[in-house]
């Protein structure tokens, strides 16, 4: 069951303590015998794991401090048409993907917009528009001829990585495969475009190239099929994972004190639950704000860790129309001399058949459009879409993102910055004592996508269970069932669309 965080019922007194803060009688813990974990997070890692430990007959509380589950995964239905704000795509439409199972059993649609050479820029060439910041389209040949030579470029930095033991920015690293090879630079127009190809680099990473770490930027395993956006959202998926569980929303944590065997859990308003185990997914620029009080402290290598990864921001603006005024593209860019001036938006008239523009801002651009008004925000927007289309009609509809801001995630998701450690995610996901780490930021080969969060927490499950079940010896027997197996009654194969 879901609760809207009023209700704390007596079949957990197992874990809130009572109002003297003292633990539950004897009798309570005799019912509550069962091996017990709190889960700190709702986004779709926290909820992975807390499926993998009910399953497997453990006593789960997944505490959420929004008002909703999901965490940087949102789909808002306000326009009367599901938009995920948050995370929209599937990378890697394959089965390899452990999310496609459960999208392929809940019947879930997706459109792909690109092959499996796509690695930094989630399009495929033939599909976008493209235009100076004047509003005129850039010639087709043009932008795939840069595109070739943005390849030619990338492929030169491996050499300067090689070359250079300490390491570097991207942008760093760019500036000198320029300066060796004059040949590679581009003017006018064309560098316009390279800029916009660095713009689209630095969307994937939800950061600007000059952050970026060039030891670490290609090393991303990107699983095959390409990349599918979710055409109904990522909501259904979210809420059939979350079926079930018991989930307390508006229940902030602020204190996790861990020690004795247990692990007790404070939230804002000073209520405590206790269990014997907790596994935090909150986002990682939450923890890099110490917004959450452990006690004792996690020890420097984990602190140093979170302190060292870099998190992105990426937010959007999707504005929905009376009716479509632009082009049966999946994307309509905009190339300016500056990659901090360049920008795109994502037609999901194409992928869904509504008349919706979504405009995506990355890393700094992405904080300074949070200080202008919602209202000031789609007016820029337009602006942009008035230069390429003089014809536009003002949305009857807009919303924007503010994910650097909100203080339940401040940031988009998890990025190399320069100089990280080799080790960071391996100390990341580390446990401490009766303590396991989930989410994007601490998955194994797959930061900052919905697969690699949800891998996280299945993972976090995993190592949680094991080490509760090495602890209390009387729970040998249960056995850890999958929740892609629970869902799993029916195989069909995934709908993949291509309008």
């Amino acid at each position: 069951m879901e609760s809207n965080g009023d209700d704390d019922s007596s079949s957990f007194s197992g874990y809130l303590l009572d109002g003297h803060g003292t633990f539950p009688s004897r009798i309570d813990r005799r019912q509550s015998s069962l091996p017990s974990v709190i889960v700190i997070g709702g986004g779709i890692s926290g909820i992975a794991a807390a499926r993998i430990l009910q399953n497997a007959s453990f006593k789960v509380l997944l505490l959420e401090s929004r008002d909703r589950i999901g965490g940087r995964i949102l789909t808002d239905y306000s326009f009367g048409c599901p938009i995920d704000m948050g995370a929209s795509w599937l990378h890697g439409v394959c089965n390899e993907n452990p999310l496609a199972p459960l999208i392929r059993h809940l019947g879930l649609t997706l459109y792909r917009t690109s092959g499996d050479n796509s690695v930094l820029y989630d399009h495929d060439l033939e599909s976008y528009a493209l235009f100076d910041i004047e509003g005129h389209q850039v010639p087709q040949q043009t932008v795939i001829e840069v595109g070739e030579v943005f390849k030619k470029i990338l492929k030169e930095t491996d050499k300067v990585r090689n070359e250079h033991s300490d390491d570097m920015s991207v942008l760093q690293a760019i500036s000198i495969v320029l300066d060796r090879h004059p040949e590679l630079r581009q003017v006018g127009i064309a560098h316009e475009v390279l800029q916009w190809y660095i713009c689209r680099m630095e969307a994937w990473f939800a950061a600007d190239a000059d952050m970026i770490s060039l030891r670490n930027w290609d090393e991303e395993q990107v699983l095959s099929g390409g990349h599918g956006l979710m055409v109904q959202g990522y909501d259904p998926l979210v809420k059939a994972l979350a079926k079930d569980i018991d989930i307390r929303l508006n229940h902030r944590v602020k204190r996790i004190a861990n020690g004795y065997n247990k692990v007790m859990i404070t939230i804002e308003d000073g209520r405590t639950f206790v269990a014997d185990a907790a596994i935090v997914t909150v986002p990682i620029g939450v923890l890099k704000a110490n917004l959450i009080k452990f006690e004792p402290k996690l020890p420097e290598w984990k602190r140093a860790a979170i302190s060292d990864l870099g998190v992105g921001n990426e937010n959007k603006i999707a504005l929905r129309f009376d009716r479509v005024f632009w082009p049966n593209v999946e994307l309509l860019g905009i190339a300016a001399p500056t990659s901090y001036a360049c920008g795109y938006f994502l037609n999901l008239h194409k992928a869904t058949g509504n008349p919706v523009l979504v405009y995506m801002a990355a890393g700094r651009f992405a904080y300074e459009l949070e200080k202008l008004s919602d209202e000031a925000a789609a007016d820029f927007v337009m602006l942009q879409l008035k230069k390429m289309f003089p014809d536009a009609t003002t949305p009857v509809h807009y919303l924007v993102s503010r994910w650097g801001s909100d203080p339940d995630s401040l940031g988009c998701y998890s990025y190399d910055l320069v100089g990280n450690p080799a080790d960071i995610y391996d100390k990341l996901r580390a446990p401490v004592a009766n303590l396991f780490f989930g989410g994007e930021a601490v998955s194994v080969d797959h930061q900052g996508s919905v697969h690699g969060a949800y891998s996280a927490g299945v993972l976090a499950a995993e190592n949680c269970r094991k080490h509760l079940m090495g602890r209390l010896g009387s729970w040998d027997k249960i056995e850890l069932v999958s929740c892609r197996e629970e869902l799993l009654e029916a195989t069909v194969p995934l709908q993949i669309s291509r309008l």
